[in-house]
C-alpha cells in the first residue's frame, strides 16, 4: 500500500521601495526605520559592500556610514569595514566578487538575524543578491541602487543572480530583498551612458504595458536627454512602480511558466551584450533589442510603420545608438547566426517554450512562441539602413 504525504503552506513577501536622498546623512532616519520594522535584535548587525564605481565617484561614502553607524550605535553595529566589489557587469562574470562576499558574512559572523546592505548597479545587486541568498541559506538584503536602471527595473525585483558557462544569469535565485531605498543623490554622478541606460527600461514597460506612459517619455526625451532630474525622478517612480505591479500581481512573481512580459527586448539583448564582452551596456542592448522587435511587429503587419519611426526616433532623441554591427553576419548582412542562437538560449533560460513579447499597437504587448529567423534579418537590415553612419 502506498501513502502520501500532503504539504501545502504560503509564505507572504512584502518589501517596499522607498526613495529618499542622502541616505547616510546623519540625520536621515530612514535606514534606522527600516530596520527597526524587522522586530531584530537591537543593535543591528550590518555588513555593507560598494559598488567600485560608486567609491570611486563618492569617496567619502565609507567614512559617511562609518559616521552614520557610530551616531546610532545602539541601532547599528557595522561589523566589518565596508567591502567595495568590482563595478559593472565583470562583477557578475567570475565567483571572485561573490567569494569575497561570502567571506565577509563569515568573517563577521553576519548571521541571518543581520543585514546585508548592498549599494550599486543592477550588476553588483544581481551578485550580492545572490550571495546574501546563498550564505547561511539566506540573509536579508538591502538594495540601494546608484543607476536609473537600478533604480526602475533590476534593483526593485525578486531576481539575483551570475552569468555562468558563458550563458546570462545562469546561476540564480528568486529573494525578494528586505527594502529598496532609492537614493537620487547617486544619479549626479552618473555619467551619460548610464543616465540613460535605465530609461529604455522604462520605454519597455511602456510599450507593452501603458501608450500614456510612453507617450510622456517621447514628450520629455529631450528633457531626459539634458538630464533633467525632476522628470528622471518620475520616470524611475512610475517604471519602479510598473514593475513591482507586475510582479505582485501578475501570478508568476518567481517564474514559474514561460511567459516574461518584461523580458520585451531582452532575447537579442542578452545575447548582444556577449558578443560585444559586454561592452554595450544592458539598458544599451535593451534599446536595440526592442528596436529589433518592434520592426520585427511592424514587418509581421501588427504595427504601422510609423510606430517603428517613433520608437526609433524616441531613442535617438535620447542618445541611444537602434543598431549594433555584431547584430549583423560576417558580411554585414542579414543576421548574426550567433545571434538566432540566442532564441534557443532564452528559451532554455526561460523553461518550457519559448515566448518573445511583441507589440501590436503602443501600450499594448502580445506574445509569440515562435520567430522566424528571415524576418529577423530583415529587421536587422532596416536597423542597420536607419544609421547608416555606423558603417
Amino acid at each position: 500500500m502506498s501513502h502520501t504525504i500532503e504539504q501545502r503552506f504560503s509564505i507572504p513577501y512584502e518589501y517596499n521601495i522607498y526613495f529618499t536622498q542622502d541616505l547616510f546623512a546623519r540625520s536621515n532616519k530612514l535606514l534606522l526605520d527600516i530596520i527597526q520594522a524587522q522586530n531584530k535584535r537591537l543593535p543591528a548587525k550590518i555588513a555593507v559592500l560598494i559598488d567600485s564605481g560608486v567609491q570611486d565617484h563618492h569617496t567619502d561614502l565609507i567614512e559617511q556610514i562609518k559616521a552614520y553607524a557610530q551616531t546610532h550605535h545602539s541601532l547599528l553595529s557595522l561589523c566589518a569595514e565596508p567591502l567595495v566589489v568590482t563595478g559593472g557587469e565583470s562583477t557578475k562574470n567570475t565567483l571572485d566578487d561573490v567569494q569575497k562576499v561570502l567571506e565577509l558574512i563569515n568573517d563577521g559572523k553576519v548571521d541571518r538575524h543581520a543585514f546585508i546592505i548592498a549599494i550599486g548597479g543592477g550588476a553588483v545587486l544581481d551578485m550580492a543578491g545572490f550571495a546574501a541568498a546563498i550564505g547561511h541559506r539566506g540573509i536579508g538584503i538591502i538594495r540601494v541602487p546608484t543607476t536609473v536602471l537600478a533604480q526602475n527595473d533590476s534593483g526593485v525585483g525578486v531576481k539575483n543572480s551570475i552569468n555562468f558557462f558563458g550563458k546570462k544569469n545562469f546561476l540564480g535565485t528568486f529573494a525578494p530583498p528586505i527594502a529598496v531605498i532609492n537614493d537620487s543623490h547617486f544619479l549626479a554622478s552618473l555619467d551619460d551612458r548610464q543616465w540613460r541606460a535605465g530609461i529604455s527600461e522604462a520605454i519597455k514597460v511602456a510599450l507593452i504595458k501603458d501608450a500614456t506612459f510612453y507617450h510622456w517619455i517621447e514628450d520629455n526625451a529631450y528633457a531626459l536627454s539634458e538630464r533633467s532630474l525632476e522628470p528622471m525622478q518620475y520616470l524611475i517612480h512610475r517604471c519602479a512602480e510598473m514593475h513591482v505591479a507586475h510582479i505582485g500581481t501578475g501570478g508568476d512573481p518567481f517564474e514559474k511558466g514561460s511567459s516574461r512580459p518584461l523580458d520585451f527586448g531582452h532575447w537579442a539583448a542578452h545575447k548582444l551584450e556577449q558578443l560585444t564582452n559586454f561592452e554595450v551596456l544592458h539598458g544599451e542592448a535593451v534599446a536595440m533589442g526592442i528596436c529589433l522587435d518592434v520592426v520585427y511587429s511592424y514587418l509581421i503587419g501588427w504595427v504601422d510603420q510609423s510606430v517603428v519611426a517613433r520608437v526609433v526616433h524616441c531613442f535617438k532623441t535620447l542618445g541611444f545608438e537602434t543598431y549594433h554591427p555584431m547584430l549583423s553576419d560576417d558580411n554585414g548582412n542579414g543576421v548574426n547566426p550567433i545571434l538566432i542562437n540566442g532564441l534557443e538560449e532564452f528559451r532554455e533560460h526561460l523553461g518550457g517554450q519559448l515566448t518573445i513579447m511583441l507589440i501590436d499597437e503602443i501600450g499594448h504587448g502580445v506574445e509569440v512562441h515562435e520567430m522566424n529567423s528571415a524576418i529577423i534579418a530583415q529587421a536587422v537590415d532596416y536597423l542597420k539602413a536607419t544609421v547608416p553612419q555606423l558603417m
